[in-house]
């Protein structure tokens, strides 16, 4: 376990280092290897912070999953990042809903080429003879 969280570290380093690049590239500055390490840890403490976090609000919600209002509830101090993930939200779900809605028409179409919207035709009129004996 040990090996595999060093191993996270260093990767996090190195995207670190990377925007710290991309930054410095923008606004005509340096960044000593000393801040780079020093931004890489602090981010990743938080990080682990905000992982701790996300799994007490699933936890309190009596599930064993995150989901986006467990997000949601930790972006609630900063209005932009609520705001981004909020909108982000809404619109994967909208796409979600269009696969569905997508798959649920050719699962009809394959049935018997019914659309989802036509109702389904009563079961067979038994012979009223069949009821007299």
């Amino acid at each position: 376990m040990e090996a595999e969280a060093q191993r996270l570290k260093a990767a996090f380093h190195y995207t670190v280092a990377c925007l710290c690049q991309e930054v410095a590239e923008e606004k005509n500055i340096q960044f000593s290897k000393q801040t780079i390490a020093a931004i890489s840890e602090i981010t990743f403490r938080q990080c682990e912070i905000f992982a701790k976090d996300l799994e007490m609000f699933a936890k309190h919600g009596k599930r064993s999953t995150i989901n986006v209002e467990d997000v949601k509830l930790l972006a609630r101090r900063s209005n932009s990042l609520l705001k981004y993930i909020t909108q982000k939200s809404d619109k994967l779900s909208l796409n979600n809903l269009e696969q569905k809605e997508k798959r649920k028409k050719k699962s009809a179409a394959k049935k018997g080429g019914k659309n989802s919207n036509e109702l389904e035709e009563p079961a067979a009129i038994e012979n009223e003879d069949s009821n007299m004996a």
